[in-house]
């Protein structure tokens, strides 16, 4: 088998993947058709077949793929073990309400409502970083019932200020410090 004539640009699966990516950011998982993806790499449909066998793999391989970049933040936070837990918790928020993510994160939670590799994949994260919350507040000096609370409001509380639209970057970084002073609070 040989690979498809393209425009004389290589793409790699990778490059699939984070044009689903700017794809699913603008305009969320009904936007994933293969010709959108195709016009925005500038290739043709054997470029894709290629690759992927169908959409539904293509979609498999996303999904995937959005879990493993959270996995690679989440390693941050574990990196921070060591490190005073309201820091660890201020980076997990920082990360969080970055704009740069705001937009493929809220697709992702939309199409997890529909597609079960996504939820699958939505779910393995958050409950990753659910983890790593409860482990900071545990650090933080709260007893694991505390901490088991705690840490589901500051989770539930991020996921709504990812959904907020009118958050900016002025106003999300003070507003994830109150919030976090708030849940810290004894």
């Amino acid at each position: 088998m040989t690979a498809p004539p393209s425009t004389g640009r290589r793409v790699t699966a990778d490059d699939w993947i984070q044009a689903g990516f700017d794809v699913l950011s603008e305009g969320g998982p009904n936007a994933l058709r293969i010709g959108r993806l195709c016009e925005r790499l500038d290739v043709t449909k054997g470029s894709f077949y290629w690759h992927f066998a169908d959409m539904r793999a293509y979609r498999v391989a996303l999904a995937r793929a959005w879990g493993n970049l959270h996995d690679e933040r989440r390693r941050r936070f574990e990196n921070m073990r060591d490190a005073d837990p309201r820091k660890r918790l201020a980076v997990m928020m920082q990360t969080l309400v970055c704009p740069d993510h705001w937009a493929l994160e809220r697709a992702m939670r939309v199409w997890a409502l529909t597609d079960e590799s996504a939820l699958a994949s939505v779910q393995r994260s958050d409950g990753s970083v659910l983890g790593a919350v409860r482990q900071a507040l545990v650090d933080y000096g709260f007893e694991q019932d505390e901490a088991d609370l705690r840490s589901a409001v500051l989770f539930a509380t991020g996921v709504g200020l990812l959904h907020e639209a009118s958050s900016t970057v002025q106003e999300a970084t003070p507003l994830s410090e109150r919030v976090l002073d708030l849940v810290l609070r004894r």
